[in-house]
């Protein structure tokens, strides 16, 4: 059974879908949890509540994932708040907007790499430090089924992002080992969360099931185990590696 007890993780955009579903799996194996968000903080703080209930510590901070000073604000918070960081999971992403090559503006196309794969860079090198303390510090990155088909239409900047997040996955991997800290990721296919419910019409979603030989969308909670995973002891010895959570719709 996975244990987190004594361990401190900081899910990165958990106040809904896959990130709260990360937040209250790894609370309720024992973990104290850092839970986030840049605008949502209603949702946020029903999860801290809840993360509570379950007898975890819990600290909420608050910004914008890809700015530094943001970053380094709630890293310092953390540090202040728990003394300690374990196991990090940059969940934090958004397609923002789909837009065809034509209409895809550099505005844009900054803002959805910023979110989506400068965050990355910017959390776990703030994280850094801590992780370095750390007795086997875990990183987890979420990137997405979209690094590998394309995505769909209108996700040329998001498939792109999510491409560097898989990639940079990998060296980090490579980078890090030396201090005892292991790189993996989760590569979700088709969840049902409010990613979907706002970018995707419900046409295409119903098309996309043709695809997937569940038949179904997956649930957030479905695609937590693979998290858990790969942050506990049991995969000691696991690194640079992505696990595809996609009810077979793509498969190696």
């Amino acid at each position: 059974m996975f244990t987190f007890h004594n361990k401190v993780v900081w899910v990165t955009g958990s106040s809904t879908g896959i990130g709260r579903a990360a937040a209250l799996a790894f609370a309720g194996h024992g973990a104290d949890v850092v839970i986030h968000c840049q605008s949502s903080v209603e949702a946020a703080r029903v999860l801290e509540e809840e993360v509570e209930q379950l007898g975890r510590r819990c600290l909420l901070v608050q910004g914008d994932v890809a700015d530094r000073a943001q970053v380094e604000r709630m890293t310092a918070e953390i540090e202040a708040g728990f003394g300690q960081l374990d196991i990090l999971i940059n969940n934090a992403g958004s397609l923002i907007q789909r837009a065809r090559l034509e209409d895809l503006d550099e505005e844009l196309w900054d803002r959805i790499m910023a979110v989506n794969l400068k965050s990355v860079y910017l959390v776990t090198k703030a994280a850094l430090p801590l992780l370095k303390r750390a007795d086997r510090g875990r990183i987890v990155n979420v990137t997405s089924i979209a690094a590998r088909n394309g995505g769909g239409y209108g996700s040329i900047a998001y498939a792109s992002a999510k491409g560097g997040v898989s990639t940079m996955t990998r060296a980090l991997a490579k980078d890090l080992i030396g201090y005892g800290i292991t790189v993996n990721g989760i590569a979700p296919g088709v969840i049902a969360t409010p990613f979907h419910d706002r970018f995707t019409p419900p046409d295409i979603r119903a098309k996309t099931l043709g695809s997937i030989p569940f038949g179904r969308e997956g649930t957030p909670e479905e695609t937590v185990g693979a998290a858990l995973y790969l942050a506990s002891s049991y995969a000691d010895y696991v690194t640079g590696e992505i696990i595809e959570v996609n009810g077979g719709q793509l498969m190696d």
